[in-house]
């Protein structure tokens, strides 16, 4: 009997917050955690006493996170910070990315999974660059939903008038890059006085629309499709040739997309030989089928020369390739030109690689599109070509995101130079290609 998927799973929603600087992000991380009563009684009567020392009346809710922001201020370099809370409605994963300009990659990180993002602006500030560079790489990374929160809205004396400048400014900026209206929610909250975050504020009568946290736990939540292709990068060979298993041989691994079950056929990536799943193993024994986000072990029914860096698929097949058509978003201080060899790092495989061409270069200011540019510097999003060493099973970023991202890494110190996706358009590409006209 195939085992059903579980109620945790369907009722998970994975989101991930951006914004500027000062935004109020911390305490609007703070207050959902607050309100949601998901702050441990030893962390309130800390976070109590640190903002009685500080002469303030009420809990400072930042303080639940900033913890992370003092880490960051000694030079410690932490990617992305999970936070995990839950109601009685829906459980949630929550990516807390950095405001600072030099750590746009880290909302890369966190918005990689994500299925809705929540975007601060504040609302003496409304929609600022750094805004329109966040929204250029959510809608890059596809992911599918947006709020804009219109924080500080109490030092606007609720303006309404305030509010709804920022929501059109911001709703045509993200249309603009492909989003439809029905995708994107504005709200008007103050993260500090709890309006329109957990419960609806009394001072914005103007507002009809959800408070943050119901529209969390009713918005729907796109799953990956049971038809989707199979997709299985083997991570590790599990020979342990002990007298009670002298013939075992699995392929332990996290299952990128679709279903597999016992006795599917497999094919096996980049050589193209088959075979066939004869048992899925855990530790808690063995499975009817293993979906996408589980860890397994497959036993297949031949012995095939199977490495770490393989792909173990099924259904349309992915395609086979050493040269690579992809966007990045450029992560490194040093530029990138063509001619740089780089390696890329696609799920378990690691290969030598050399950029043989910058196509593009997008302006998530302007949303406009120059082409051939010289380099790619930091925080940029840029169209390029890349030959590998050797070829990758890959698929467009667009129909498979696992397996149609990959990073690119320096040679020199193995650092994380840009996040990069398969064939995925840059922003607007195509409908505004016909406005950017080079200089007289």
């Amino acid at each position: 009997m195939t085992r059903e998927r579980s109620h945790s799973t369907v009722d998970l929603l994975r989101l991930a917050t951006a914004g500027s600087v000062d935004d109020g992000k911390s305490t609007l991380v703070g207050r959902l955690l607050y309100d949601t009563k998901s702050v441990l009684a030893d962390q309130l009567d800390a976070v109590h006493r640190a903002s009685v020392d500080r002469g303030l009346a009420t809990p400072d809710l930042s303080l639940l996170v900033d913890g992370l922001r003092s880490e960051r201020e000694q030079g410690i370099t932490i990617d992305v910070a999970y936070r995990y809370f839950a109601t009685p409605r829906r459980s949630f994963v929550l990516a807390d990315t950095p405001g600072h300009v030099q750590y746009t990659r880290n909302t890369v990180t966190g918005a990689s999974t994500a299925q809705l993002a929540i975007l601060l602006v504040d609302a003496r500030k409304g929609v600022v660059e750094q805004t329109r560079r966040h929204a250029a790489v959510l809608a890059l990374l596809g992911v599918p939903r947006l709020v804009l929160a219109v924080n500080k809205i109490d030092l606007t004396g609720y303006d309404e008038t305030t509010f709804a400048l920022i929501a059109k400014e911001f709703t045509a900026h993200v249309t603009a890059l492909g989003y439809e209206e029905s995708a994107v929610l504005a709200v008007p909250v103050s993260a500090l006085l709890g309006d329109n975050v957990v419960e609806r504020s009394g001072h914005t009568p103007w507002y009809d629309g959800p408070t943050l946290l119901e529209h969390l736990e009713t918005v729907p939540v796109r799953e990956d499709p049971d038809d989707a292709p199979f997709r299985f990068p083997v991570q590790y060979v599990i020979r342990p040739r002990t007298a009670e298993h002298p013939d075992y041989r699995g392929y332990a691994g996290q299952v990128a997309s679709g279903v597999v079950r016992p006795g599917q056929e497999i094919t096996l990536y980049p050589s193209g030989l088959r075979s066939r799943v004869t048992r899925i193993d855990t530790p808690d024994g063995p499975l009817a089928e293993a979906r996408a986000g589980q860890s397994v072990t497959l036993l297949l029914a031949d012995d095939l020369d199977i490495a770490r860096g393989d792909l173990v698929g099924a259904g349309e097949a992915p395609q086979v390739t050493d040269e690579l058509d992809a966007t990045l978003c450029w992560l490194s201080e040093k530029p990138l030109r063509a001619g740089a060899r780089v390696l890329v790092k696609h799920g378990t495989r690691t290969v030598p690689a050399i950029v043989t061409e910058l196509s593009a270069l997008f302006d998530e200011q302007s949303l406009s599109v120059s082409e051939t540019p010289q380099a790619l510097s930091l925080n940029e999003i840029g169209r390029v070509q890349l030959r590998t060493a050797e070829p990758l099973p890959v698929d467009p970023y667009t129909a498979l995101p696992r397996t149609g991202a990959f990073l690119v890494v320096d040679q020199a110190d193995g650092g994380t130079v840009a996040a990069g996706l398969v064939g995925a358009p840059l922003p607007v590409l195509e409908t505004r290609r016909a406005l950017v006209s080079p200089g007289p």
